[in-house]
């Protein structure tokens, strides 16, 4: 038996193809963003549940989205 390393028999092959390159970008920048906002919440924490200037859940989902965006832009300069 040998084995062809060609995907061109299955129905699905743009499917693979898809899934192999474009998925480990987002799984890097989400990993990445996730370290960041660990550190920033860790750094804010107290004030952000002071509730001084915004809503605490809003404050951690608004850290996070820019965590998010730091990784991207990260990932993309390097």
């Amino acid at each position: 038996m040998t084995l062809n390393p060609s995907f061109s028999h299955l129905p699905l092959q743009d499917l693979i193809f898809g899934a192999s390159v474009y998925f480990p970008p987002v799984f890097k920048v989400v990993l990445l963003g996730f370290l960041f906002w660990l550190i920033a919440h860790r750094l804010l924490r107290e004030w952000i549940y002071a509730g001084d200037i915004w809503h605490p859940i809003l404050l951690d989902l608004s850290l996070f989205v820019i965590a998010l965006s730091f990784a991207l832009g990260l990932l993309i300069v390097w």
